[in-house]
């Protein structure tokens, strides 16, 4: 999840907002790659969950990653929350539930992205390993319940965890038993942002497939190829899902924000101290109807890049955009899901094509996709195929489109490689989640306690 924004800048009249996300346009040339990858931090001995405090604790290994690196701490409210890397950009933080997330420095290549998280990983590994920590790849965790998960001390995700219950079902599991790889790309103008949102919204749930690694929960299976998906159809609605206004005449950046206007706000940073806002909506907000309660809050724009940081659709639009659909997965993966975005949006040829593929998909065929994905994975119908097929479809153009590219290693390859795992999934025919629930089922014994070494980074 993104670190809070602070930007002093007034906000007098709603063409700034539109124009904050136009920013974010760039030629060609400096589009760049930011992968983001979360994991779940465990004893080695009894494979419990982390807790914050402690000697052997996240708070620990925060401050021993903040020695070794010498990036700058993140606090709240006195306790360090994260590391921000000022020279190349990237970050650590963590999620609700002591997830440890990477941020990534915007990067050129593929290579570049994969050599980052190898690094981090190393690192992480060089601190963890003398805590007894480990780091474990999967969408959702696998076997602590909800009382048994840790709680981080960041403002906002009380502010959250106190909202969340109250517009669904599964937001808490979201926010504390779950990890995602995400990547960030960029647009050239407001027709190339369109066209990669609407193709990003579309393939999201054969993503979905592609990187389903959460079928278990309280220690058994959960029924689900991806669980960490089934959450999201039903956490937050008013904030979250497929954005069919998207796929609309007319849909732009000025689109985005007036929806963005109408979901209601978590909150704003003043003094350093965050201020719950639920009660209102971001339109409401600039209309003045929080004034009785908060006099002394103008709203400005680093209220509203906040905002627009706790929207959570599949694919969320800020001066980037952020694809939202793969569960956290082992170490492959986290170099996997940029590489097929990257194929896919990265260049114009392979762009077309994935344009083309979902040019005819309906509202209801897409929606039905998402729905079905889930808990069926490769096996969802879609028309007279299969999520299968439509994924050898979308790896294949992404395939040709990293070719294109032709960015190449210092060993002479190109970006392919790192489709490498998704082409075996594919091959196989099976997801993640099936090999684990086979492992299950027979050499595991009905346990999952071996996820924690199998698994394990």
């Amino acid at each position: 999840m993104a670190r809070d924004t602070s930007d002093a800048t007034p906000i007098e009249n709603n063409d700034q907002l539109a124009a904050s996300l136009a920013e974010g346009c760039k030629p060609k040339d400096q589009w760049r790659i930011g992968t983001e990858h979360e994991k779940f931090g465990f004893y080695r001995d009894g494979h419990g969950p982390v807790p914050y405090e402690g000697p052997n604790g996240v708070k620990a290994l925060l401050e021993g990653m903040e020695g070794l690196l010498g990036w700058n701490p993140i606090h709240d409210d006195g306790k360090i929350i994260g590391l921000a890397d000022s020279i190349g950009g990237g970050a650590i933080s963590l999620e609700p539930g002591g997830q440890f997330e990477l941020s990534g420095a915007p990067l050129e290549t593929l290579h570049q992205t994969c050599r980052e998280a190898n690094t981090h990983l190393a690192q992480v590994r060089q601190i963890a390993d003398p805590l007894g920590i480990g780091f474990l790849g999967l969408g959702m965790s696998p076997k602590w319940t909800r009382a048994q998960t840790p709680v981080m001390p960041k403002s906002r995700y009380d502010i959250m965890a106190n909202y969340m219950p109250k517009v669904g079902s599964h937001g808490l599991d979201m926010m504390f038993r779950t990890c995602t790889i995400q990547v960030n790309l960029d647009f050239s103008d407001e027709a190339d942002m369109v066209r990669k949102m609407r193709v990003g919204l579309a393939l999201q749930p054969i993503a979905t497939a592609l990187f389903a690694a959460s079928p278990f929960t309280d220690g058994k299976p959960n029924g689900f190829i991806s669980y960490r998906a089934e959450i999201w159809r039903d956490t937050d609605n008013q904030r979250s899902g497929p954005l069919p206004f998207a796929f609309g005449d007319g849909f732009g950046f000025e689109a985005y924000c007036q929806w963005a206007l109408d979901v209601p706000m978590y909150f704003i940073v003043r003094d350093g101290k965050y201020r719950d806002m639920t009660a209102w909506t971001f339109r409401q907000y600039l209309n003045g109807d929080a004034r009785a309660e908060h006099p002394d809050a103008e709203p400005d724009m680093g209220d509203w890049k906040n905002h627009l940081s706790t929207l959570f659709p599949d694919v969320r639009l800020k001066t980037f955009l952020e694809m939202r659909g793969a569960d956290g997965g082992p170490w492959r993966r986290i170099c996997a899901l940029p590489a097929l975005w990257v194929g896919l949006l990265y260049d114009d040829a392979a762009l077309d094509a994935a344009v083309e593929l979902i040019s005819d998909w309906s509202e209801e065929e897409r929606i039905a996709l998402r729905d079905d994905v889930p808990k069926l994975g490769f096996a969802a119908k879609f028309r007279n195929r299969t999520v299968l097929d439509i994924a050898k479809d979308m790896v294949e153009i992404s395939r040709q489109g990293l070719r294109a590219r032709g960015r190449m290693s210092s060993g002479g390859y190109d970006e392919r490689e790192y489709l490498a795992p998704l082409e075996e999934t594919l091959a196989l025919g099976k997801t993640q989640s099936e090999s684990m629930l086979h492992s299950y089922e027979t050499r595991w014994g009905g346990s999952v306690e071996p996820v924690f070494e199998e698994w394990v980074y």
